[in-house]
């Protein structure tokens, strides 16, 4: 049973850190009016605004990553405690 709960905080954590990072594109478009600095041919991107946009987007993902292995670790141990487990 463990075994699930850690594959299933493992697929929890990679589908928050993708919904974060859907997030802070449509943030980061809706508040400068261009697209994320993401693109491959960086030229068009300023070093300032790739700086600025790596470091919100590390931050925000860190944050859900770290809320989500907080949930699931509570969940865990909710459910071991109701089942008798620890």
């Amino acid at each position: 049973m463990q075994v699930l709960f850690k594959v299933l905080g493992a697929v929890m954590s990679v589908g928050a850190g993708f919904i974060g990072t859907k997030l802070v594109d449509v943030i980061w478009h809706k508040v400068t009016g261009e697209a994320p600095p993401k693109s491959k041919d960086g030229l068009e991107n300023t070093l300032r605004s790739a700086l600025i946009f790596a470091v919100i987007s590390g931050a925000i993902s860190t944050t859900i990553q770290v809320l989500t292995n907080r949930t699931t670790q509570q969940a865990i141990e909710r459910f071991a405690r109701t089942r008798g487990l620890t």
